[in-house]
């Protein structure tokens, strides 16, 4: 095995676990992973102290400039954008479990959104990946005393309990999974909706390629009002299947062999009631199905 061979079987998974926490897209994800091996091969290996160092700083500075160039895309998206959920089929061998309890959260996917390319690369560096202040330092061309400040003006970005609570894929959404799959069966979201938060949210991502709620959908009665109609409508008609969405239980709805919606749930941090609802149905964010 190369030089080159071994330091892609080793960092691959830990790279593309940066880079999609960073960018919200596996497929984004793997294409700058893939881009950072390729240019580590042309560095000499007498000039590089670290190639651990070398690929995350190459990793994270290439999602800061794809991050850079397409804000403006971000900023004309149609309604909210969602990340790309990772998306697979019950898996029960022991290998697959191991794998999935190290997944970030699609929860906490959605949290990072808050804040910006920067404070993200930062915060994900020291508060996910626990790297101490000089490292992030030297990845990111900044001081250490900067970088204190980034981490610091992230945290008051975020909810600290939540983000706890949401950074693995450690929450059981199952119950939200079989109140929500029955209101779909019956018509009646009644049980789904007991389950809620006083201030839940059911937040739609189509992208503009197909038809979704624009805005928030924001507490029970108006969330109820909005299933209910929807469900009248044909909107949850296909083949509905229990998945796991990066690493969590949650709902793929198939039309004619192609996935058509990923349905994933939050929840509070205190009272582990479901406090969000994601409804992915963009087609391009529905690429990444893993039949296993």
């Amino acid at each position: 095995m190369t030089e080159w061979e071994h330091a892609y079987t080793e960092h691959r998974q830990l790279l593309l676990s940066i880079a999609y926490r960073m960018l919200g897209s596996y497929t984004d994800a793997e294409d700058i992973v893939q881009d950072a091996f390729v240019a580590l091969q042309r560095v000499r290996e007498e000039d590089i102290l670290s190639v651990k160092a070398y690929l995350i700083k190459t990793v994270t500075h290439r999602c800061l400039n794809l991050l850079k160039s397409s804000r403006k895309q971000r900023e004309v998206y149609t309604g909210p954008w969602l990340p790309e959920p990772d998306i697979e089929l019950e898996a029960n061998n022991p290998e697959e479990q191991i794998i999935r309890k190290e997944k970030v959260s699609y929860a906490l996917l959605v949290m990072l959104q808050q804040l910006s390319p920067v404070e993200r690369a930062i915060f994900l560096l020291r508060e996910v990946l626990d790297y101490d202040y000089a490292q992030i330092a030297e990845m990111m061309d900044k001081s250490e005393s900067n970088c204190r400040k980034i981490v610091s003006r992230a945290k008051h970005k975020v909810n600290q309990d939540q983000l706890n609570t949401a950074s693995t894929a450690e929450q059981n959404s199952e119950p939200f999974v079989h109140a929500f799959l029955s209101g779909v069966k019956t018509g009646d979201f009644a049980g789904l909706i007991q389950l809620l938060t006083e201030q839940a949210a059911l937040i739609s991502d189509g992208g503009g390629k197909v038809r979704a709620a624009l805005y928030p959908i924001l507490g029970k009665d108006r969330i109820q009002a909005f299933l209910e109609g929807i469900q009248g409508k044909g909107s949850f008609e296909g083949e509905l299947l229990e998945v796991r969405i990066n690493g969590d239980y949650g709902v793929l709805i198939v039309k004619e062999g192609k996935p058509s919606m990923a349905i994933c749930f939050g929840a509070a941090t205190e009272s582990h009631r479901l406090q969000d609802i994601y409804f992915i149905l963009n087609p391009d964010k529905l690429g990444r199905f893993r039949n296993q």
